[in-house]
């Protein structure tokens, strides 16, 4: 996997973050509570997030590299290097991701997205069991994050999908009861040989999303995470609800996943791109080069 171009985090960056963390805990939640926020939309309309939610769930492989994302101090440097870049809008991640993120100063200015479920563990009996085990709305609400996001995975041979959709639902109700963006990413799966697939067919993504749009009691705050499939465009005419495009895996040509996200990022309703592992750890190219070439696209 390729390096960052730089190191833009110190030495004594991460000694500083190691001893907040171990003698004064509560500069971390001063770090939130003091960090400048901005609008959700701002300039262009247009959102650009780089996500890093996956080593929670225990997926930590990129492309051959089944540990490529273990070492939290390259991924923090990753991150550093694509929040500096220009049209880089936030980030996505859980708390222990956030939380250093502010100590070391990086999301000043930036749009903060809470991961909410992590509980479905990779490769685990109980995957399909999406609980919720890290923000909830209230924690996302108390740290002045700026929205929230889910995993819905339906799998309607497995019944852990049902207390995965009523959690799910509960969650989006309460976004809604306090104003909080939340965004859904919906999946149509099912168990392939003990693992679980994510059905990528046009119409298995359709069926999540009228699945997805319905949850909760209200939808005013709701928002799509979406891959991008062929007929994109069928895609996204089925539900109203503002999309913002998964980058997904890093496999397959580079430029023709570029190429995927630049036509459809020009679809009514999509305002967006969310990519993690695909520009954190490029292959081929630096973090800074990748994430340029994603910023030009959606800005």
């Amino acid at each position: 996997m390729s390096s960052p171009a730089e190191a833009p985090i110190s030495a004594a960056d991460f000694e500083r973050l190691r001893r907040i963390r171990a003698t004064d805990p509560e500069a971390i939640a001063e770090a939130m509570a003091s960090r400048e926020t901005r609008e959700l939309l701002a300039g262009d309309g247009r959102l650009f997030i780089v996500a890093a939610d996956h080593p929670a769930r225990g997926a930590l492989g990129v492309g051959g590299d089944d540990m490529a994302m273990a070492d939290r101090y390259g991924l923090l440097q990753r991150l550093a290097v694509a929040l500096e870049r220009p049209g880089v809008d936030g980030v996505l991640g859980t708390p222990d991701i956030i939380e250093d993120l502010a100590v070391l100063g990086l999301l000043e200015g930036k749009i903060a997205v809470g991961s909410m479920n992590r509980g479905g563990l990779r490769g685990a009996t109980f995957e399909m069991d999406d609980r919720f085990t890290a923000y909830d709305v209230d924690a996302i609400v108390a740290a002045r994050l700026d929205f929230a996001k889910l995993l819905v995975r339906i799998n309607l041979a497995d019944a852990g999908t049902a207390a995965t959709l009523e959690a799910s639902a509960n969650a989006v109700t309460a976004a809604a009861a306090a104003r909080l963006p939340i965004m859904l990413e919906p999946f149509m799966s099912e168990w392939v040989d003990g693992r679980v697939v994510n059905d990528l067919s046009t119409a298995a993504v359709i069926a999540s999303v009228a699945i997805a749009s319905g949850l909760g009691s209200s939808s005013a705050y709701s928002w799509l995470k979406l891959p991008v499939v062929p007929h994109m465009s069928d895609v996204v005419a089925a539900s109203t609800l503002p999309t913002l495009l998964l980058g997904g895996d890093p496999s397959g040509d580079p430029a023709a996943v570029y190429d995927s996200w630049g036509s459809a990022l020009e679809l009514p309703g999509v305002a967006g791109l969310v990519v993690g592992r695909t520009l954190l750890y490029p292959s081929g190219r630096d973090v800074a080069s990748a994430v340029d070439a994603a910023a030009a696209l959606v800005h």
